[in-house]
């Protein structure tokens, strides 16, 4: 169970770091592949919330 939310950072392109996130808590929450979501760098890590138009 401990290890399910170990996760690797993976290099994607040249200025880009990914990562993956499990399958079945995505679906959890809704959503979906190509979805727009938003990365607040916070201290010590980062927050990613949907996207919402204002």
């Amino acid at each position: 169970m401990i290890d399910k939310n170990v996760r690797k950072l993976t290099k994607l392109g040249k200025k880009s770091i990914a990562v993956t996130l499990p399958i079945e808590d995505v679906r959890a929450i809704g959503w979906r592949e190509k979805q727009k979501v938003v990365v607040k760098k916070i201290r010590g890590g980062f927050i990613i919330r949907d996207w919402r138009k204002k």
